[in-house]
């Protein structure tokens, strides 16, 4: 019974947000045609939200305000919109068609950039109430790179670069893209001992892995990452942890009394308690683990204990047989060339041609370096025990977090590997200065964001694949209702541009093919043709039609799991 009422709980929350989120922002832009069109004197027959059968109507003066069964748009229907309608002498004053021209583009015009404007005004909304941002902390450093060798640790927080204070780790980078190919001073603050360093930073230039920003370069310190690895762990069979009941994959967010929240929380947790020599050795260590996170049904989260932990030598993740899951396969595809060579769930890889591993990241770059020659040698441990495989990658179409689609080499395995959520911070404006100048800039981000996301998909940069319907928006809906008001408002926010992007473009139908109707009648003095713009609209609606379509397709390839 309670998992039927929380399946019934988790459906009515994903249609309330979806629908909340959607009749917002088509209220607003079909409020923009409404308003300018009244300013005009065009008389607006129905002011509908929604599609097909009215469930609610009232009428006031001339027009009829309802909402419809279907609420997946909504519509303004202006007295003498439809071309060739036959309209009386004495109402012509009222009709759409006969206002002139550049009447219509401001009311055609209106609706798109009432969702601009309301995403402006969204934006303030958030920048008052303050919005959770990545703070400058920097998570892993990856070993052997120039950040390392720098002097970069793991958790260490940067205060300036060249004397300007950092509030956010975009700060942070919109510092480094600022001083590209030049060294520049970095204030840190060590993680644990707070001791405060400044390190000679020099930052390289790199091109921009996001297809969908204006910088073509950005500023970058080789091996410097944000986010952290989780406190996943991988125990072996022979570890009292094992005994105890712990298993490789379970993450760690407790033990004894200290929180755990990276993996490299772990080592100084357990310092603390047995290494310490002001603090009494507890005769037991409790560790409290979450297993199955990813799964609903199999998530669990419980305390296991340790006892007769030998204290009369450090005690550490190596004695007891603990260490990062950073090496350990999680997954293994059907049919892959690993599963084929024999690779299982579980198993440790530790060299490929005989080269050392320590990161995830090393097994990846030798399997991408492949040259399509011959096979490679991988040497995995499995339980106690090693074993030789011999694996042929095979050349596959993957898609990147940035949108974008490579082919390279894979063997069709997956890491227990797991980032902790980074560290955040408040960031509020409380003068309208302020408020003005932050929305300002996240209304002209998205939206160069946007125009951008649709010109690289025309070119083929972005992968189609990216494209969602309206099962995503109810889906991203959904997602940000559950985290919060200001996360839902942003994702109103970002919808909202799309709207206006989208309406602005010169497909018939849309607002933009009217616009540009209405373009072509002011430059060469008379409207086109009733069969040109019919011909048109055919177009316009097999277009639409096609690319709606085609977002379901990815919407349900989505939800099968296929993407």
């Amino acid at each position: 019974m309670d998992i039927i009422l929380s399946y019934l709980h988790s459906g009515f929350t994903q249609v309330f947000s979806f629908i909340v989120l959607l009749g917002v922002l088509v209220f607003v832009h079909e409020l923009g045609h409404f308003l300018v069109a009244r300013w005009c004197g065009v008389r607006v027959e129905v002011f509908s939200l929604g599609f097909g059968k009215k469930i609610f109507q009232y009428k006031k003066d001339e027009t009829t305000y309802c909402i419809s069964i279907i609420p997946l748009g909504g519509y303004v229907k202006m007295f003498g919109e439809q071309p060739g309608e036959t309209i009386p002498e004495s109402e012509k004053p009222f009709s759409f068609s006969h206002k002139k021209v550049g009447q219509r583009i401001a009311v055609i015009l209106a609706g798109p950039l009432m969702n601009l404007i309301f995403a402006f005004f969204i934006f303030m909304i958030v920048s008052s109430l303050g919005e959770l941002v990545k703070a400058p902390v920097v998570g892993e450093v990856q070993p052997v790179s120039s950040a390392e060798k720098i002097g970069f640790k793991p958790g260490d927080r940067v205060l300036s670069v060249n004397g300007i204070e950092l509030k956010t780790w975009d700060d942070f980078q919109a510092a480094l893209d600022a001083n590209l190919d030049s060294t520049v001073a970095i204030d840190i603050e060590r993680e644990n001992t707070k001791e405060r360093v400044k390190l000679d930073v020099p930052v390289k230039s790199k091109k921009n892995p996001s297809v969908v920003s204006s910088k073509s370069q950005i500023g970058d310190v080789d091996g410097l990452n944000l986010f952290s690895y989780a406190a996943v762990i991988a125990v072996s069979p022979s570890s009292p942890l094992a005994t105890a009941g712990i298993q490789s994959g379970d993450r760690v967010s407790k033990i004894n009394d200290i929180e755990i929240t990276n993996f490299r929380d772990l080592e100084p947790a357990l310092s603390k308690l047995y290494n310490s020599a002001d603090a009494p050795k507890p005769a037991e260590l409790k560790f409290k683990i979450a297993r199955n996170e990813n799964d609903s049904k199999k998530k669990l989260e419980q305390e296991f204990t340790i006892a007769g932990v030998d204290t009369s030598k450090p005690v550490t993740l190596e004695s007891l047989k603990v260490e990062s899951t950073q090496l350990y396969v999680d997954r293994v595809m059907p049919d892959s060339p690993a599963q084929i060579a024999g690779i299982q769930k579980g198993d440790r890889i530790v060299s490929i041609n005989g080269k050392k591993l320590t990161v995830w990241e090393d097994i990846l770059n030798n399997i991408k370096s492949f040259d399509g020659n011959g096979k490679l040698a991988m040497e995995v441990r499995r339980g106690d025990e090693m074993v030789n495989v011999d694996v042929t990658p095979n050349m596959t179409t993957h898609m990147t977090q940035h949108g974008t689609e490579e082919k390279r080499f894979t063997i069709g395995i997956s890491p227990y590997l797991m980032y902790a959520a980074p560290e955040t911070v408040l960031l509020k404006f409380t003068d309208i200065s302020s408020i003005l100048k932050r929305s300002t800039e996240r209304t002209w981000e998205v939206s160069v964001m946007t125009v951008l996301s649709f010109v690289k998909l025309i070119n083929a940069e972005l992968s189609p694949k990216n494209i969602g319907g309206i099962f995503s928006i109810a889906q991203a809906a959904n997602e940000t209702f559950k985290i919060g008001l200001v996360a839902f408002l942003q994702m109103m926010a970002l919808i909202s541009i799309n709207l206006f992007i989208l309406n602005l473009l010169p497909i018939p139908i849309l607002d933009g093919g009217h616009l540009v109707f209405y373009t072509i009648e002011a430059i060469k003095g008379s409207p086109l043709s009733m069969n040109k713009i019919e011909l048109a609209h055919k177009v316009g609606m097999i277009l639409l039609f096609s690319l709606m379509v085609f977002a379901l397709f990815n919407d349900f390839r989505r939800m099968l799991g296929f993407m």
